[in-house]
């Protein structure tokens, strides 16, 4: 059953989590490192699970795992065997899931919002690069090396009890319609969001129009939405748009706070775009938008804000 049409049937706006890696940098983790929050995983999960609990307080309806940069080939350089690195990446989702439950079983009224989702994410290959490429999507591997890349960690996340994968941050559309393709030959019970990052309000990050994306995705009943993530705030209503006029899936954005990336300082730079993100995610919904949250550099009190009007 698709997890998120369940829910859009009785809910008009599914609320997404924040930034993993915001919340942690905040309790104190240091993520200049190539497996970013990932790295979290091993040394410190109580710390992720204490960020699923603030942001299912805060008012989300869905858990995105720490499982973004965890892959084989990362935690290969670090040393771990595959099978080491494979109780890492699934230990994303039981820790998302045990947050979950402790939430739900905590809440006094379970009529006003649906029991949150478990998704799993799973970055693209240029976050396993490190380098910036999940921004750029110059990478030039085929169909098929990229079924390959993803398979062991999509296998593990689905094996561990995730309710649907997030496929985010995804930079070209060969590396999306691989991820289509695998989900339909060799998983066809599991359902999977896409969301790209973008570049300006009709293009993704290779340079690709949205809408030719979203139109080669829509036969895919496997893709359950269809959106844009780390992405500026201001180019979502045209965004959300593009997709709308060429799909008919749920649309879902969490862009970042509008602060731009540098791959090679792994740092954030520029005024973050908070008037945007907090007055405006109103209006993504009005303009089609069904599930909204936040990426890099939003935080619990930003989702908040967004739970607030869905709910009130």
């Amino acid at each position: 059953m698709n997890p998120i049409q369940s829910i859009l049937t009785e809910f008009p706006v599914i609320v997404l989590d924040g930034a993993m890696a915001t919340e942690l940098e905040r309790h104190g983790c240091q993520l200049n490192d190539s497996l970013w929050s990932a790295r979290v995983l091993m040394e410190t999960p109580e710390l992720i699970k204490q960020v699923h609990l603030d942001y299912f307080q805060a008012g989300a309806d869905c858990a995105i795992t720490a499982s973004y940069q965890a892959t084989i080939d990362g935690f290969a350089q670090y040393g771990l065997t595959a099978e080491e690195t494979i109780n890492v990446i699934q230990a994303s989702v039981r820790i998302a899931a045990q947050a979950r439950d402790e939430f739900w079983q905590s809440l006094d009224d379970k009529t006003s919002r649906p029991k949150p989702l478990v998704a799993a994410s799973v970055g693209p290959y240029g976050a396993f690069l490190a380098d910036g490429s999940e921004y750029r999507g110059d990478y030039k591997l085929t169909q098929e090396e990229l079924i390959e890349f993803h398979r062991p960690r999509i296998q593990a996340l689905i094996e561990a009890g995730a309710d649907l994968l997030a496929c985010e941050t995804i930079p070209n559309l060969t590396e999306a319609s691989a991820l289509a393709r695998l989900l339909q030959e060799e998983f066809p019970e599991t359902y999977a969001w896409i969301s790209f990052s973008a570049k300006d309000g009709q293009h993704i990050s290779s340079g690709e129009r949205i809408a030719d994306c979203a139109r080669e995705l829509e036969p895919v009943s496997q893709i359950a939405a269809i959106g844009v993530n780390c992405t500026a705030p201001e180019f979502m209503p045209e965004l959300i748009g593009e997709i709308k006029r060429a799909s008919s899936k749920p649309v879902i954005v969490y862009p970042n706070l509008g602060e731009v990336y540098d791959a090679d300082t792994k740092t954030w730079s520029g005024a973050p775009d908070m008037e945007a993100y907090s007055q405006h995610t109103r209006h993504w919904h009005e303009c089609g938008a069904q599930l909204i949250g936040g990426c890099c550099r939003t935080k619990p009190s930003d989702i908040e804000t967004i739970a607030h009007w869905v709910r009130a």
